[in-house]
């Protein structure tokens, strides 16, 4: 994932150029190649789980709200591979109205933490995997009754957040404009309680203006729905603020699409090299996280956020 232009071989004396001195092999780029295929995806997937997980410390600026550590879910939908009849197999083909897309996309949901944009965990799909909510219930046992779970309209349904709530995990997400909750009690910051099917939840409703630099206006309404039920502890202003972070999982994204892949498609032609590639490159990605939050930690005062992954990278 670091040298996606070299062969096999190039790489491995990248690789290898700091043991100069000592008696080591040189393997033929067909050797490296077959080994690869036999390992298969499950070491990459391995490697992958020692290394992720939360990276922030409690007092790490812009890790926790109110003592809780602020997670999200997203998928993203925008990962191409190789047009192969292989890959085609797995994950089908994008259908458009005027044709097919010209490659296939491997759909990759993560759960970030938000404030050092370090993955908790990674799960992959085909496009047979259209609900989002059925992806993320492979990542809910890494939830825990410390944390703060923000998810966009895809995640809103009922039962998905039962199971969410059962975690001990709190949340707050947006809602569908079409949902019409009951209101039970109207509280003092604009907020009301309601209930979705059984779980107690309570409904912000905000209007947002956004301000261009040319002084446009753009106004949306948002309807959130959580579990912080405490408006005194957890005014609505404040929670409204709070979703904003959920926008940090597609900064992530970002990075691993356009900065280490540099809107490159993946490479493999069929699906133990996409998942070995998948598996690899979430893990280089989680490893300069980890650098950063280094880095970062060393200074007071610093939020994490304002590292650059472009120069981790380099």
């Amino acid at each position: 994932m670091l040298f996606p232009r070299l062969g096999y071989a190039r790489v491995w004396r990248k690789l290898t150029t700091g043991l100069a001195g000592l008696e080591l092999p040189s393997p033929s780029e067909k050797a490296l190649r077959d080994l690869r295929r036999r390992l298969g995806p499950a070491p990459f997937k391995a490697l992958f789980e020692v290394v992720a997980g939360p990276l922030g410390q409690p007092r790490t600026p812009g890790v926790c709200y109110r003592g809780l550590r602020t997670v999200a879910f997203d998928g993203c939908n925008s990962l191409k591979v190789p047009d192969t009849e292989r890959n085609r197999s797995w994950l089908g083909r994008i259908r458009y109205r005027m044709g097919f897309a010209g490659y296939p996309t491997i759909r990759l949901m993560t759960l970030i933490e938000t404030g050092t944009r370090a993955v908790l965990g990674a799960a992959l799909g085909s496009t047979g995997d259209r609900d989002e909510a059925t992806l993320a219930r492979r990542l809910l046992p890494l939830l825990q009754p410390s944390m703060v779970v923000l998810l966009d309209r895809a995640f809103d349904a009922a039962g998905f957040l039962n199971e969410l709530d059962g975690t001990g995990a709190r949340f707050l997400v947006r809602s569908r404009s079409t949902r019409r909750p009951p209101v039970l009690s109207h509280l003092s910051d604009g907020s009301f309680l309601s209930n979705l099917d059984g779980l107690a939840v309570r409904i912000i409703d905000a209007e947002l203006t956004v301000t261009g630099t040319d002084g446009s206006r753009v106004r949306d309404r948002y309807r959130l729905i959580t579990t912080l039920l405490d408006h005194h502890h957890h005014p609505a202003a404040e929670l409204v603020r709070l979703y904003h972070e959920r926008w940090e999982i597609e900064i992530a994204y970002l990075a691993l699409r356009h900065t280490i892949l540099d809107g490159h498609l993946l490479r493999s032609h069929d699906r133990p090299g996409l998942e070995q590639e998948i598996w690899a490159l979430l893990t280089l990605y989680q490893l300069l996280r980890m650098a950063m939050v280094t880095a970062v930690e060393s200074q007071p005062d610093i939020n994490p956020d304002r590292a650059s992954f472009t120069t981790a990278l380099q």
